[in-house]
């Protein structure tokens, strides 16, 4: 029996496994919980955890680097739309995708997937390019904060990191910056009037864009120390399907509908919204069921000069995991 530290969040897709309902077979986990963050960069930087979530952006430059010390699971922890990202100050005269070109815009990290997809997004929808703006890197509430993993971009892509003692959030309450991409929002939003969304009607648009790309953006995964697949190859499938597990429990309650599971009294409602616009796998895992985002992922990655080629498939996942399983 293996005993093994596995680092992720605490969600609804995850908890059957925390809570002991769903395990591993052949493995004892010790659990570590915290922020993504936090998670990330011990990951990231330190190697700390045996199986840990890790940001999907990051593993893609590391693993193109050939310095990436995880070995994928196909298991997408957190997706998310992201027109909802969007913060902009409306005293700039950006009332279109299109004003913001040019503009001053902060992310916490270049690499971070969240500003992958928009950036992408941006390009794809509305033709803002990355060598478009002016990026503006730093903490959205923390000052001081560095990049996750060191990486370099062209020239012709403008970075500027903040002042170690500034954050993104400060910058734009006070409009020295003229928007900023996050994946939650900054302190100055709600309280700041002139600090709005650039999507305010944002689940229409993240809708219509469903319709026409067919995506829907992962940001997270699971990765395990590539040291531990070679000893012990039968790994990777073990951690995959109790992970389905574990999600297909979470699927599972949303669908009850007499007595509710989620403190969300028309969840029901909702339920049935998203599978008649997704389908019932809306949260989907396996390499084949997300092709077509992982390589949407590694097109904008490549137009951000984060990653110079794409990176072949098997070096990104156990290949193991892309047999179609039924368990």
């Amino acid at each position: 029996m293996l005993e093994l530290s596995l680092a992720c969040q605490n969600t609804d897709r995850t908890r059957a496994l925390i809570d002991g309902k769903v395990a591993i077979d052949g493995c004892r986990i010790n659990f570590v919980n915290g922020p993504a963050e936090e998670l990330f960069q011990r990951a990231f930087r330190h190697g700390e955890f045996d199986i840990s979530e890790l940001s999907l952006g990051t593993h893609l430059l590391t693993t193109a680097r050939g310095e990436s010390r995880y070995i994928g699971v196909p298991v997408f922890l957190s997706r998310s739309f992201r027109h909802s990202a969007i913060y902009v100050r409306t005293d700039r005269g950006i009332d279109s995708p299109q004003a913001l070109k040019g503009r001053r815009i902060g992310v916490p990290d270049f690499q971070q997937t969240a500003g992958i997809w928009v950036r992408g997004m941006l390009a794809d929808e509305y033709g803002v390019g990355s060598r478009d703006v002016r990026w503006v890197i730093g903490g959205l509430e923390q000052a001081g904060r560095e990049a996750r993993v060191p990486y370099s971009l062209p020239a012709e892509i403008q970075v500027e990191a903040i002042a170690a003692n500034q954050t993104l959030a400060r910058l734009l309450d006070a409009g020295e910056i003229d928007a900023v991409i996050a994946p939650k929002p900054p302190s100055c939003f709600g309280r700041n009037e002139s600090v709005q969304r650039l999507f305010p009607a944002f689940r229409t648009d993240e809708e219509a864009w469903f319709r026409k790309t067919g995506l829907f953006p992962p940001m997270h995964m699971l990765g395990i120390r590539r040291s531990l697949v070679e000893q012990h190859p039968w790994l990777p499938v073990n951690v995959y399907a109790a992970l389905r597990k574990s999600r297909d429990l979470a699927l599972g309650e949303l669908a009850v509908t007499d007595t509710l599971r989620v403190m969300h009294p028309w969840i029901t409602s909702e339920y049935e919204r998203v599978t008649s616009l997704m389908g019932k796998d809306y949260w989907r895992y396996g390499v084949k069921e997300n092709r077509l985002d992982l390589d949407t992922l590694q097109r904008y990655a490549r137009s951000d000069g984060l990653i110079r080629e794409e990176v072949p498939i098997d070096s990104l996942f156990a290949a193991s995991t892309f047999d179609a399983f039924n368990f």
